[in-house]
């Protein structure tokens, strides 16, 4: 929702097409996002003079729509799967005793990246590490939860076997007999596994496209 400008005075005039005292070139158009007064306390609302010269669209929560952001940014498939089958839980905000209890798009993204990272540096991610992203209790402990059983599952069912067809048909048999959510998490580590190897193609690709260019010159 559009609220307010951080650090500037927004004064948009129909003839001179000027942002404050800086002029607009020509088909540039101005776009700006805010915050809610109910999630932002610094926040004001645009005046008449202001809202009648700009277009106001506001912006609603849509889990689908990030998904398909969160594939080209490569969001840990442990947060896809999860979010596949908890979607009440991708954004969450609520005033408590305690003060207030959030969870939001940013805090998934930051946690992918930190799960990642840890896994690099061989550290496990617990309940105390994703409540500093999620920051509402409920949504932390059920998604640490998760997490373990996501981790257990990789190793139960080898997803390195199964994309190298290496898997008996009785760890087949096992997984069509098998909870939802366990179905839809090796789907998703599969799925993780297969992009991690687009990605090396895809790398591969362009360095030795660069490199005949090279060749070439």
């Amino acid at each position: 929702m559009l609220r307010s400008l951080v650090g500037s005075e927004m004064c948009i005039r129909d003839r001179c097409k000027t942002f404050g005292t800086h002029a607009i070139p020509e088909g540039w158009i101005i776009v700006a996002a805010g915050n809610p007064p109910e999630y932002n306390k610094s926040v004001r609302d645009f005046d008449v003079v202001t809202l009648d010269r700009i277009k106001k669209i506001n912006v609603d929560v849509n889990y689908d729509v990030w998904k398909e952001y969160a594939y080209q940014a490569g969001i840990h498939p442990a947060i896809l799967a999860y979010l596949e089958i908890r979607k009440e839980y991708f954004y969450r905000m609520e005033t408590t005793v305690d003060g207030k209890a959030f969870v939001t798009a940013r805090g998934w993204e930051d946690l992918s990246d930190i799960i990642k990272a840890y896994e690099k540096l061989g550290i496990s991610v617990d309940e105390q590490v994703i409540s500093q992203y999620l920051q509402d209790e409920d949504t932390a402990m059920d998604f640490a939860n998760y997490l373990a059983l996501y981790y257990k599952y990789e190793k139960s069912y080898n997803v390195k076997d199964i994309l190298l067809a290496n898997t008996a048909q009785s760890v087949y048999t096992r997984l069509a007999q098998a909870p939802f959510d366990e179905r839809i998490s090796v789907v998703s580590l599969v799925l993780g596994a297969l992009n991690a190897e687009f990605k090396k193609y895809y790398r591969m690709t362009m360095t030795a496209q660069k490199l005949f260019d090279e060749l070439k010159f």
